[in-house]
């Protein structure tokens, strides 16, 4: 197989990214997104946002690394299938099920991209580069905010309370404090708007 073949193998396979359903509804039609638009509306993210990234002391962020984990990060749930961020039981294997399908994945390309691909992919699950831990940030702002404008939709189908909300987004401060500020702000807004009159919704369970 010639490196052209091995490329177009890879991208006939991405493809199949328009197919993984999120339990995140888009903001218009409300039907459930998919991955491949969740990851192209990550990396716009990235672009748009990068300006309030947290980079090393004196260095500007590489924004194109970042782009690249935002665009090829989320390709393992074409095996691995998308594990709900609040789904403790299915999140306990997760790394496994996603590495397992990163190694087939990415083992399309061609030696050299398969090992470029799955070194940026490692770099984002390890979170030790400003890089990661900003595309984390965006990761993680991105269903928070279609969330808000659904209503806290997917929020209130599973049950998933505020404080659950900001627990488990919380390492979003690692890669911006403006992005986790103003991600806390828009979910605070979510819940209280929620709640029905006098209830307290810091502590009430939705759904």
């Amino acid at each position: 197989m010639t490196r052209l073949e091995q490329q177009i193998r890879f991208i006939i396979e991405a493809d199949k990214l328009k197919e993984i359903t999120r339990q995140t509804l888009t903001s218009q039609s409300r039907r459930a997104e998919n991955t491949a638009e969740h990851s192209w509306h990550f990396a716009l993210m990235v672009m748009t946002l990068a300006e309030h990234a947290i980079g090393e002391l004196g260095q500007p962020l590489d924004v194109l690394r970042v782009l690249k984990m935002a665009l090829i990060h989320d390709l393992v749930e074409i095996d691995a299938g998308d594990t709900f961020a609040y789904d403790e039981v299915n999140r306990t294997d997760q790394h496994a099920r996603e590495a397992r399908a990163a190694d087939r994945i990415f083992g399309l390309l061609p030696e050299d991209q398969a090992r470029e691909y799955r070194a940026l992919w490692d770099e984002f699950e390890a979170q030790e580069t400003p890089e990661a831990r900003f595309a984390t940030a965006c990761d993680r702002l991105n269903p928070i905010l279609l969330n808000t404008l659904t209503g806290g939709a997917a929020w209130q189908k599973h049950g998933i309370t505020q404080d659950r909300v900001l627990e488990r987004n919380a390492h979003i401060a690692a890669g911006s404090p403006a992005l986790w500020d103003y991600a806390k702000s828009i979910i605070k807004e979510t819940f209280s708007a929620s709640a029905p009159c006098g209830t307290d919704s810091h502590a009430r369970t939705t759904g």
